[in-house]
């Protein structure tokens, strides 16, 4: 068994994070701390986005603590699949935090006082755990009354291999978030036809957006995870960016919404009311859920659903930390959420004293 006081799960921008902060707080890699990282090479969740999405389309994206993405580095053209997970791969050389990969973890469990990581490539027994593991492992399909009777194709944002794929096509797209957005305008430029469904009617903000209604946004999602609720991503809560694009491709008609279809039929989709669109494709961009299974033998789930936390604290037990959850799931709160969680587990390690695992 491998002995350490801090394991992190996952090497996205929030896992580097903490481990950066971790090594900045004088723990060692490889005795002190260990990142373990599901995934086949640097860049988070980064590395499998679709071509199309380049770096200049990326909304958000802020620099790892300690080191800038060079201007240099950040071509606006190249695919963000390029440009951040080179830079993430720069990071961690710099840094030398020796991310071992590709691991998958299955399972923490309570182990006399310490926390027992099990997973693909051995055991770990650390004395607190940084949980970054994100969401792109976990793509939320809705089901839906005839849904497998289907005869064109479906897939979900995490499949998504560019607008290409789509030319000539009946695509209906489903999801109001900036993902499905992002898609609905790229395959509309190819596509014989398409129709956006969304659960809500889409808000769409105009102006900027500034640090205020910033942290009204995160407050909202923060309060959710307090009480022990499933997140909702910051993006859910401040509303589409009305772009130059999205102005364009409404003035077409490409965002005309519908609301939520009924049921799926052989060749496409039905409402109760008797409507009817005929499809090739069904493109579900309906988002994600926080890839936190392997967490489930500590019970650390409320009666919502969720994983009640205070800061990054998960309440029910303080030795698991959570970044890039909930609130902490923009890349600038992955970088302040690794900071406190780093400071929280080094006050609780220092205060209790270590117990040598067996």
């Amino acid at each position: 068994m491998n002995n350490v006081d801090v394991v992190v799960v996952g090497a996205g921008q929030a896992g580097l994070s903490g481990a950066y902060h971790l090594r900045r707080a004088g723990y060692e890699p490889g005795t002190g701390f260990v990142v373990l990282d599901h995934s086949p090479a640097p860049g988070g969740a980064w590395q499998f986005r679709w071509p199309s999405l380049t770096y200049g389309k990326v909304h958000g994206m802020y620099d790892l603590p300690g080191m800038r993405l060079a201007d240099d580095d950040a071509d606006p053209e190249r695919p963000s699949s390029e440009v951040v997970p080179a830079y993430f791969a720069r990071y961690e050389r710099a840094f030398d935090l020796r991310v071992v990969r590709p691991v998958h973890v299955t399972a923490v469990q309570e182990d006399d006082g310490r926390l027992r990581v099990e997973t693909s490539a051995g055991t770990w027994s650390a004395r607190a755990l940084i949980n970054a593991t994100g969401t792109w492992d976990r793509p939320f399909w809705p089901r839906y009354p005839g849904q497998e009777t289907f005869r064109g194709r479906q897939l979900h944002t995490a499949q998504y291999p560019g607008p290409e794929a789509f030319a000539g096509q009946r695509v209906i797209v489903v999801g109001g978030g900036t993902s499905g957005v992002q898609h609905l305008l790229e395959i509309a430029e190819v596509a014989a036809a398409t129709t956006w469904v969304t659960r809500r009617p889409p808000v769409f903000r105009a102006g900027p957006f500034g640090q205020d209604q910033g942290r009204a946004a995160v407050s909202l999602v923060e309060e959710r995870v307090r009480r022990g609720l499933p997140p909702q991503s910051v993006v859910s809560v401040t509303g589409l960016p009305m772009t130059e694009a999205m102005e364009r491709a409404r003035a077409r008609g490409v965002l005309d919404r519908l609301p939520m279809f009924d049921r799926i039929t052989p060749s496409g989709v039905s409402w109760a009311d008797g409507r009817t669109v005929a499809a090739d494709v069904i493109l579900w961009a309906t988002g994600f859920r926080a890839a936190i299974d392997h967490l489930a033998p500590l019970r650390l789930r409320e009666p919502g659903g969720g994983i009640a936390v205070e800061g990054t604290r998960a309440v029910r037990d303080p030795r698991v930390h959570l970044v890039g959850y909930g609130p902490s799931a923009s890349t600038v709160g992955a970088n302040r959420a690794g900071r406190a969680a780093v400071r929280e587990i080094r006050a609780l390690l220092d205060a209790a004293p270590a117990q040598a695992a067996v």
